[in-house]
């Protein structure tokens, strides 16, 4: 009988020692996890977003930049909460020199303007290599359109020799491209009557009979070349040939492409060449609130791509990393670490 009690009171030592061993086991991980999850649900409630001004630098109104540059600012500040503005400028010199001098959070510039900063060339010859520069996304791209009429009788490069050209504004990407495909063509600006117009200005200084051919670098269809359309027969002229190879030999990011004819009912399809747009951060931005905007931006895509209906539909998650040769923001780094992006 004694024994029995004994193995009986054995047997209940046992369950209870078993019983506080599971819960001490079971316990502590599970208050692991709760803050592990908390931690990462606070991150963003822990910014002060009051702290944090996001302007977005564009470009001119009459471009793509501009109303897809506001749409970003108004997810920022619609969406996440953050107090932000687009901003109108002469687009990607300006955009990048605006970002190195801490006056704009975010811009949109051209990759190929990116790279002459980068690398101290071009444009940027004499100047200290911009590598502080930091990307947070890949946009979409950006199509060379060299525009005239058929009243013009410019047919092909070679044509621009003698005649009144919109180059861009100075140092303006667009105008980065005109003096490339120049080089390209063994021509220089001296062969031509330039005029340092944005292709606004230039597009209606063409309605007046006082520009002949306009360089425009944008998405298509561009509206201001189709407003063209309304007065007078477009003509594209293609980027072709020779000239075509000299220029993606020694500029790589520019990447052949066609406008199709009835983009703006052309005759036919017209070869050219495209430049991926990206969108630049600041480095001096810290990696939260780096994080939170990227976050948002892909949360809210359709709102981006409602900006515009062909040039915006490029941009999403998948297309983040094309045309990008400069390092990303850690902040963004991280969100798309999550998203299985390296």
């Amino acid at each position: 009988m004694i024994r029995k009690k004994m193995v009986l009171l054995l047997t209940m030592a046992l369950l209870a020692t078993s019983s506080v061993t599971a819960c001490s086991n079971g316990t502590p991980a599970k208050q692991e996890n709760t803050k592990e999850e908390n931690k990462e649900q606070n991150t963003a409630q822990e910014i002060d977003k009051s702290k944090y001004f996001i302007t977005v630098a564009t470009g001119p109104t009459s471009g793509l930049y501009y109303p897809i540059g506001g749409a970003f600012s108004s997810v920022f500040q619609n969406k996440l909460g953050y107090k932000s503005s687009a901003q109108a400028t002469g687009a990607s010199v300006e955009n990048i020199n605006l970002i190195l001098n801490g006056d704009a959070e975010l811009a949109i510039v051209m990759s190929d303007s990116v790279a002459q900063a980068y690398g101290a060339f071009g444009a940027f010859e004499g100047k200290t290599p911009a590598e502080d520069l930091r990307c947070i996304l890949g946009l979409y791209p950006n199509y060379v359109q060299l525009v005239t009429t058929k009243d013009t009788g410019i047919t092909k490069f070679e044509d621009l020799k003698g005649k009144k050209v919109g180059v861009g504004a100075p140092n303006s990407g667009v105008e980065l491209n005109a003096r490339m495909m120049y080089e390209a063509h063994g021509m220089t600006y001296e062969d031509s009557k330039v005029d340092y117009l944005n292709y606004g200005e230039a597009i209606d200084q063409m309605k007046n009979g006082l520009v002949d051919a306009v360089f425009v670098t944008s998405g298509i269809p561009n509206a201001t070349v189709m407003e063209l359309g309304t007065a007078a027969d477009i003509v594209v002229v293609p980027i072709e040939g020779e000239g075509l190879k000299n220029l993606t030999e020694k500029y790589p990011f520019f990447v052949p492409d066609v406008i199709p004819a009835d983009t703006y009912g052309t005759d036919t399809d017209v070869n050219t060449v495209t430049v991926r747009n990206i969108m630049l951060v600041s480095k001096d931005l810290p990696d939260e609130v780096v994080y939170d905007l990227t976050k948002g931006i892909f949360e809210n895509i359709e709102d981006i791509k409602a900006s515009h209906a062909t040039a915006a539909k490029h941009i999403s998650l998948e297309n983040s990393h094309i045309g990008v040769d400069i390092p990303f923001h850690p902040g963004a780094v991280k969100y798309y670490e999550e998203q299985g992006i390296k």
